[in-house]
């Protein structure tokens, strides 16, 4: 494959990559806001919309956007999770402590963990980070 050819593919799975970004947050946004609408507390509602988006994401992410068809990456996948909800959890609390509403905290901070997914899960799901040769 020539360079021009690896970047082209390159820019179309990020493009993709993307694509399943807004599907997911979307989706993990209204699991969690609907949990909240229910009365659960805004960090258990967290907790339970990143587990039950991390199965659909992985199917998104891997099958869809990076073509792994086993499971063989689904554990490191959820470390990285693991380590996104956690540092998400940790913003999550500072903006409520503000004073930020619970569906506007997340809100805010969907952007950020999406960056920091793209960089992560690239890295679990490819063996290398986003932009790299």
């Amino acid at each position: 494959m020539t360079a021009q050819a690896q970047r082209h593919g390159t820019g179309k799975q990020f493009a993709l990559f993307l694509l399943m970004g807004l599907v997911n947050t979307a989706f993990g946004y209204a699991v969690y806001a609907l949990l909240v609408w229910l009365g659960l507390a805004p960090r258990v509602a967290l907790a339970l919309s990143f587990a039950i988006g991390v199965v659909w994401n992985y199917f998104t992410h891997a099958r869809i956007v990076f073509q792994q068809r086993g499971f063989d990456r689904l554990l490191p996948y959820v470390g990285a999770y693991v380590l996104i909800l956690g540092i998400n959890t940790v913003l999550l609390e500072g903006l409520l402590r503000l004073g930020v509403g619970p569906y506007a905290a997340q809100a805010l901070l969907a952007p950020v963990s999406a960056a920091l997914s793209f960089v992560l899960l690239s890295k679990v799901l490819t063996g290398r980070f986003p932009f790299r040769r």
